[in-house]
This record gives structure tokens, C-alpha cells and sequence, in this order.
């Protein structure tokens, strides 16, 4: 089956699990798609499992502007394939939180790469890249990658910036982001609530 198949193949497959309740909540929070199904991420992850990973098909879908196919790519996306360039290019074509968040926990965080693009995201001047990084970097943390001094010293610089961001979701990642970050030892620990104090701030 050629990938413009699979494409038409999977499309159709959308239309079982569309979720109209879920499409109209996102239209009336302003998450604008070209076409949104309204399909469900356990829906989406079923069907990535029975589609497996694919990079070539990753990729098509990716120009989908269609939400679910987008969601998609990033489940199927084998991640040592991708390439840094490839990441840039999907992160200019993000302008959802949902799919920014999608991409990271689905495969960002899995990336060879990850921290290095996730510190280059926490300094962008657009919330997206922004809340994707500290979303990578939170999953890192998770699985107890400890940065080294340039990085301890990089993220709570650009962690207190975010912070006192005036746009919630900013803030909130990167609030999430300090607590794992804590989680990560007792000098860690220190060091987040000794940054957070400065600006009068405290774990929520």
C-alpha cells in the first residue's frame, strides 16, 4: 500500500472515532484546526500501535492539516530517525499547545537530542517552543536525567523568566518543570526553592 493510501486509509479510519463534543470544546476554547475529529489520544495511540513505527508515513501525515494526523505523526515517528532539522521544521508548523504537547510526550523527550533542544526552545521569545521545552525537560527530569552546571544554571535562569511570564500555560510548564526538577535530589531541591524564593514565589 503506498503512503498516500495508508493516508486515505487512516483518514477514513477517523471518521469511527470522532467525538463531536470534544471537536466543538476545542473550537470554543479557539483551538482552530483545518479538520478536527475529535478523536480521543487512546484512540489515536490504538491506532498507532496497530500502525507501528513509520517514518516515511510520519512524515506524510505530519502535512496533514488535520489534527488526529498530526497527533499521529508524532506517535509513529520512530525517534533515532528523526533528524534535528526535522524537529525544527514540525516546531515552526506547531501553533497548537495540544499538538506542542503531544510532540513532547510522545517523542521529544525521547529524542538522542532532547535536552539540546529543549533548552534552545526555553529561550524562545513564543510560547510554544517554550512550553515544549520545559515539557521535554520535565519528562527528563521524570526519568532522572540530571543536567550538568551549565544546564542547572541555564534552566532556573530561564525558569524564573517564565515564571513571572504573563501567559499561564508558560508559567505552569515551567512551574511543573522546577517541582521534577526538585524531585531530582536535595541539592536540586535546594536550589529550586532557594530560585523560586527570589522572586517571591513557592511550589503550588
Amino acid at each position: 500500500m503506498s503512503t498516500q493510501e495508508q493516508i486515505k486509509e487512516i483518514k477514513q479510519s477517523f471518521r469511527q472515532m470522532m467525538d463531536g463534543s470534544i471537536a466543538q470544546s476545542m473550537r470554543d476554547k479557539g483551538v482552530n484546526y483545518h479538520l478536527n475529529w475529535g478523536a480521543t489520544l487512546p484512540r489515536l495511540k490504538e491506532k498507532a500501535d496497530e500502525i507501528g513505527k513509520d517514518y516515511d508515513l510520519a512524515i506524510a501525515l505530519w502535512k496533514e492539516n488535520v489534527r488526529e494526523c498530526k497527533i499521529l505523526a508524532t506517535m509513529i515517528m520512530p525517534a533515532e530517525q528523526m533528524l534535528p532539522e526535522v524537529v525544527d521544521i514540525w516546531m515552526e508548523q506547531t501553533d497548537s499547545l495540544e499538538i506542542a504537547e503531544q510532540a513532547a510526550f510522545n517523542l521529544y523527550q525521547h529524542l538522542p537530542f532532547a535536552a539540546d533542544k529543549a533548552f534552545l526552545w526555553l529561550a524562545s521569545p513564543d510560547d510554544i517552543p517554550q512550553i515544549c521545552g520545559y515539557h521535554i525537560l520535565t519528562r527528563l527530569f521524570m526519568n532522572k536525567q540530571e543536567p550538568n552546571e551549565r544546564g542547572i544554571n541555564e534552566f532556573i535562569d530561564q525558569a524564573l523568566v517564565a515564571l513571572q511570564s504573563p501567559s499561564v500555560p508558560v508559567r505552569k510548564a515551567a512551574m511543573q518543570a522546577l517541582i521534577r526538577f526538585s524531585e531530582l535530589g536535595l541539592m536540586y531541591q535546594r536550589l529550586a526553592h532557594s530560585a523560586i524564593s527570589s522572586i517571591g514565589l513557592d511550589f503550588i
